[in-house]
């Protein structure tokens, strides 16, 4: 099944919580639910990197797990932070700090697709992060990080209506 019908069957469970919720989600979606949301958050969650702080990256210079009591809500998602002073940070520049492509696998968007992530297979280009499927991916994507960038921002966000 498409990243979308995932994301759609978490929306659809979220705002119904029924009976109707389980018939769509065993006949799958319509033409109007087609659309992804714009942060990646695994099925049935809202939380961006699966919990990971992304100001971390660039601050420690590697993934630190989040916390529940520093997070806030931005682009549709709940984003997790190691400290207050790294969720002052993203607060005040959450464009700064936020993975490109809503933190979707960026060899997947540069493709024209979308996937998801794992926190641990990542690379800061140009103070951009960049968050890829795995770490096979990354060595794929790291072959032409300029070619896949060009790629990618070319196909975002379009591709979430793909």
């Amino acid at each position: 099944m498409s990243r979308s019908h995932d994301i759609n069957r978490r929306n659809l469970l979220k705002a119904t919580g029924s009976a109707l919720a389980a018939v769509f989600i065993i006949s799958g979606p319509t033409k109007s639910f087609a659309a992804q949301d714009p942060v990646y958050t695994s099925f049935l969650s809202s939380v961006a990197i699966n919990g990971y702080d992304p100001v971390a990256y660039f601050k420690a210079g590697k993934p630190v797990e989040g916390s529940q009591n520093h997070k806030t809500e931005w682009m549709g998602a709940t984003w997790y932070f190691a400290n207050k002073e790294n969720l002052d940070t993203f607060i005040a520049s959450p464009e700064a700090y936020a993975p490109q492509y809503g933190g979707y696998c960026a060899w997947a968007v540069a493709q024209g697709n979308t996937a998801s992530t794992d926190p641990h297979a990542w690379k800061i280009i140009d103070n951009k992060l960049y968050l890829n499927y795995s770490a096979d991916i990354q060595s794929r994507w790291e072959r032409d990080i300029a070619g896949n960038i060009k790629k990618g921002d070319s196909n975002w966000p379009k591709v979430l209506n793909d």
